[in-house]
């Protein structure tokens, strides 16, 4: 059977328990016509690129198929018929990536801890020393004179 990888989303305004039953809904279409569906996860809530039927948020779930074509299509059908799913992407894939998705191993690396430096800022500008290179400021100007006026 041919190997999908597939990306819904649904509405921010649905509950991530709500989000969780339409997976197991459409898991429920997959295994009745044959297929399996072998990993799902949820990336949770992200922003759009743009609004989709006035969402500028959604709630993204990833899903790893092994179906009959057919299977597939009553998926599909059944997600278009839903106002919960704004967009669906399936892709037809070789073989399956093992392990956490590329959006999951992102979400872990941004949750690596605080990476501040000894002044409170973030480390990466580097030691800049002194500043000794620099020339002195000329004196400022006082309040109410103009430059090149005479007195």
């Amino acid at each position: 059977m041919p190997l999908y990888e597939h990306v819904y989303l649904a509405r921010q305004d649905v509950s991530p328990q709500q989000v969780e039953a339409l997976t197991a809904q459409f898991k429920n279409v997959i295994a009745s016509l044959g297929g399996t569906v072998g990993k799902t996860e949820y990336w949770g809530v992200k922003s759009l690129a743009y609004r989709i039927n006035k969402n500028r948020k959604a709630h993204f779930t990833l899903m790893n198929i092994d179906a009959p074509p057919a299977a597939l299509a009553e998926m599909q059908r059944q997600q278009s018929i839903n106002e919960d799913i704004l967009r669906v992407l399936t892709l037809r894939v070789d073989e399956l990536e093992e392990g956490p998705s590329a959006q999951l191993r992102k979400r872990e690396d941004d949750d690596r801890g605080d990476r501040r430096g000894p002044r409170g800022d973030r480390g990466d500008r580097g030691d800049r020393g002194d500043r000794g290179d620099r020339p002195e400021r000329r004196p400022r100007r006082e309040e109410g004179k103009v430059e090149g006026e005479v007195e």
